[in-house]
């Protein structure tokens, strides 16, 4: 459905944002929730703008707008007043007074969750596009137009006891999920969703509904696709379905507690990585690991995550995959396994005079971005790429003073999104391989792609709505009312190449490349499935394909998921939640895949 415009940020990395207090505590502290109502779109509702950031007086800057350079010093971020901390107890000093989290202040809650807000979308084109880096580097390309203390970790008594999973931890069990074919355990299929279906829709071939989940609702993070298999998280369970008739594929995994984190990635033989929690007081941590294979659903390895230094716990931790390498990240700090044994490989922890990683991508390259010289005048944010076998710095990027990276839209080609809140600007660069600034994009355009909280926090690659490939960056622009558009940037120059409009009145969102075209996905509106299409990356035509239309009986479903994860894969079209409400009498729908 359509999205409201200038939607607000969502998190940052390096300095944080001025949010107010929140109420009560963070992860697992319940307050009286009031109830958000589902959203329709492509992703989260909104919520209103926080207030600018902490940085210098804006000076005079390229495209009419504040730039980057000779800023006065002012009060950094991190003498800013303090917030509660992640469990609602008074936040704990550190030498930089930074709140606890991956390199993000107190985040609410997601929505259900209780006493606070439902996030954004994060979309951050609140301003115009401006330079990153100084200017005798700007010179030199073509241009188109936290922290608490000391990372720790390490210590031989705390390392993961990676074992085999003979330990039960993880249990499997007869699915208590419909499976919405009529064979599961939650009885007959209650529906028909495709009774009515007109000429030339796509048939429903699957759908699930999602496990019971505790009042104030629970996260359902992760999808995965592979050749066979189709697997979700939800709560405290790992389900799995046949990708094209939804009979389930193994039986079910539930744990033992609530799930906290996963690799967004799959390894090349189709492994992921689950961590859940190690109790359910507000005490609990997000420490323990398990390896799942998608395909059979065998545990693998099992690990318990060690602590870091003084501030630097697990109370949430990130996750990521890169070639056969798993990152945890932590608030300060990171630790690397080897995916297929769990055996520890590296840490990343504070570098230079004062560097602190404060967040990690995986994927095509394995990237840290770290929070450098707080409350100095050379106070700045920068970028690293690592070796995911050794740890060992292949490159360094440093970005100017007040500019914060948020995310990361694609690895390879690696893409790069920073703001500036002082000077009401952001930054889309694109770096070489060696990490140098290849282009920044100066296409001045209110884009809106999707870019959540990530799960339980911040996360560099928690966009939608946003693709790449080799030569061009494929962004959504931002509407008010009625169709968007798509706009293709060169990433040699930053200019643009070529924009299509949306073929419906709802917004047309990038997905992916694939055999030389964009597939986009098209919301849904009150009284239209959305719409998968393909659009020519090169060549003079550029109108719409349609290559799946959804039918107009699922429009509450597609469109009431409060937040969603959506694929397209091999002519199926994969659509999920990210959050189940919890306090809904009926049962919710967890996922469903589309066909032909």
């Amino acid at each position: 459905m359509t999205q409201p415009p200038n939607q607000p940020p969502q998190g940052g990395f390096g300095a944080p944002q001025d949010q107010p207090p929140q109420q009560g505590g963070g992860f697992g502290a319940p307050q009286p929730p009031p109830q958000a109502p589902p959203q329709p779109g492509y992703g989260y509702p909104q919520q209103p703008a926080p207030p600018s950031g902490p940085y210098a007086p804006p000076q005079p800057g390229p495209y009419g707008q504040p730039g980057p350079y000779a800023q006065p010093q002012q009060p950094g971020p991190y003498g800013q007043p303090q917030q509660p901390g992640p469990y609602g107890q008074p936040q704990q000093p550190g030498p930089y007074a930074q709140p606890q989290g991956y390199g993000y202040p107190p985040q609410p809650q997601y929505p259900g969750a209780p006493g606070t807000p439902p996030p954004g979308s994060g979309n951050r084109f609140k301003g115009k596009p401006a330079l990153v880096i100084g200017a005798a580097v700007a010179a030199l390309l073509v241009i188109g137009g936290t922290v608490f203390a000391v990372a720790g970790g390490g210590d031989d008594d705390k390392k993961p006891t990676a074992q085999k999973s003979d330990d039960p931890k993880p249990s499997a069990s007869g699915s208590p999920i419909n499976p919405g074919d009529g064979s599961g355990a939650g009885g007959a299929d209650p529906e028909n969703l495709n009774e009515g279906r007109k000429a030339g829709e796509a048939k429903v071939l699957w759908y699930k509904e999602a496990p019971d989940a505790p009042g104030d609702g629970a996260d359902a993070p992760g999808m995965w696709i592979t050749d066979k298999t189709a697997v979700k998280a939800a709560y405290k369970q790992l389900v799995a379905y046949n990708v094209g008739d939804g009979a389930p594929s193994w039986d079910t995994i539930t744990f033992e507690q609530k799930i906290c984190a996963v690799t967004p990635q799959k390894t090349a033989d189709n492994k992921i990585v689950v961590a859940y929690m190690n109790g359910t007081s507000d005490r609990a941590e997000c420490n323990q690991l398990q390896e799942i294979d998608l395909n059979t659903g065998a545990k693998g390895w099992t690990g318990e995550v060690e602590d870091g230094a003084l501030f630097d716990s697990t109370a949430s931790i990130e996750l990521s995959i890169t070639g056969k390498t798993l990152m945890v990240g932590r608030s300060q700090s990171g630790t690397a396994y080897d995916v297929t044994t769990g055996k520890k490989l590296f840490d990343k922890k504070k570098y230079g005079t004062a560097c602190f990683p404060t967040a990690f991508a995986g994927g095509a390259r394995l990237l840290v971005v770290a929070s450098c010289d707080a409350g100095k005048t050379t106070e700045h944010d920068e970028m690293q790429e690592l070796d995911p076998s050794t740890g060992k710095v292949k490159w360094t990027q440093k970005f100017d003073k007040g500019w914060t990276v948020e995310h990361v839209y694609s690895a390879d080609p690696l893409v790069v999104y920073s703001t500036n809140d002082d000077k009401n600007a952001w930054n889309i660069s694109t770096l070489t391989a060696t990490g140098t600034f290849r282009s920044q994009v100066a296409v001045d355009e209110d884009f809106a792609p999707e870019c959540g909280w990530g799960f339980l926090g911040g996360d560099l690659q928690a966009c939608e709505g946003v693709a790449a490939d080799a030569n061009t960056l494929y962004l959504p622009t931002e509407a008010t009312t009625g169709a968007n558009e798509i706009v293709a940037i060169n990433l040699a120059d930053g200019k643009e190449k070529w924009r299509v409009k949306s073929p419906a009145d709802e917004s047309m969102l990038p997905m992916k490349t694939e055999g030389g075209k964009l597939v986009a996905y098209v919301q849904p509106s009150y009284d239209a499935g959305g719409r998968i299409v393909s659009i020519p990356t090169t060549g003079g035509t550029r109108t719409p394909t349609t290559l799946l239309q959804m039918p107009e009986g699922t429009v509450d479903i597609e469109s009431g998921f409060y937040s969603k994860d959506v694929d397209w894969v091999d002519g199926r079209f994969y659509l999920s939640t990210t959050r189940l409400a919890g306090d809904t009498d009926k049962k919710e729908k967890l996922m469903l895949a589309y066909g032909k």
